[in-house]
């Protein structure tokens, strides 16, 4: 059962006690995953607006001398997923440090955070990534890389469309990640948002069949087809229905399609048009994509023309 992951205001002492997460936060990576996006998320809603912060109160974790640059996330381009395949999304960025902070140590956690709402600390839905891994190139800097899993078994419907980016790390500093002894020894980072909004999209698919072939010129040729995409709730591929489509045409040996018509998909996502047979070549349907639906082609249904 998907269980959505709540982050409450805290204020005072840092608060890494147990708390309900996703298991797309679950394991396979080296460090707790929760702890640690939790401290992540406390710093950032403590003091919203601001990267980090520039005081330690009552046990608070101190601003960490860090901070993020040429983020990028799936080299810019939308998340697609399907039904069943887990989709690994790569993540980079540059952290600039002081020299006091060890990237290095084995508590020194920097990873990318992935979420649809409103902010980091505050969101509906989040997908954390692998704890980075970095490489040193100065002493103050280093580049990161490390990836997000999607798995299609965690999401529902209404998570397509734009997400957002977070950056962060955490220095832990010798204290336990779940039940630190002095909070005010961690210090966190936090870039929110990291890098541009991205689609997170539903896998689309679409076919075409021009009927009858061969077919005599001047006669009327039936193109059909549907446009399905993945149903995240379901595990299987449904109808987008009421969709515009494009009918396109690419003549024999020509090397490029034309737009014949643009037609809607029925409530069911099937599509159906009728054309008049001139010349050889082959059908197919297009369709542009919308923010939660990438674009796809049919796969062309040439027709013999006599």
């Amino acid at each position: 059962m998907r269980i959505r992951a709540t982050v409450a205001a805290v204020s005072g002492a840092l608060a890494l006690s147990a708390f309900v997460a996703p298991a797309a936060h679950a394991a396979g990576t080296s460090f707790h995953h929760d702890s640690v996006v939790k401290a992540a998320q406390t710093a950032a809603q403590q003091h919203s607006g601001k990267s980090a912060f520039t005081a330690t109160v009552d046990g608070d974790p101190y601003a960490l001398n860090a901070t993020f640059s040429a983020v990028k996330v799936n080299n810019g381009k939308s998340i697609v997923v399907g039904t069943t395949n887990t989709v690994k999304v790569p993540f980079s960025y540059t952290l600039t440090h002081g020299a006091d902070v060890n990237v290095t140590a084995s508590d020194f956690v920097t990873s990318i955070d992935l979420y649809k709402g409103a902010s980091f600390e505050s969101n509906d839905w989040d997908i954390v990534g692998t704890k980075a891994a970095c490489t040193v190139k100065t002493t103050t800097t280093a580049t990161c890389t490390g990836t997000v899993s999607i798995d299609p078994l965690e999401l529902i419907n209404s998570d397509a469309g734009t997400w957002k980016s977070a950056a962060f790390a955490v220095a832990y500093n010798g204290q336990n990640q779940t039940t630190p002894a002095d909070p005010s020894k961690i210090g966190v980072a936090v870039k929110d948002p990291a890098a541009a909004n991205f689609y997170l999209q539903r896998l689309s698919k679409l076919t075409v069949n021009a009927a009858p072939e061969p077919v005599k010129k001047g006669k009327t040729i039936t193109v059909t087809g549907a446009l399905t995409r993945a149903n995240w709730e379901t595990g299987k591929y449904a109808g987008y229905g009421t969709q515009s489509v494009k009918l396109q045409f690419k003549k024999k040996g020509a090397t490029a399609y034309t737009t014949v018509k643009t037609i809607k998909t029925s409530t069911t996502g099937a599509l159906k048009t009728t054309v008049t047979a001139s010349v050889d070549g082959t059908f197919r349907y297009s369709f542009a994509g919308t923010s939660t639906t990438p674009a796809v082609n049919a796969t062309g249904d040439y027709v013999d023309v006599q």
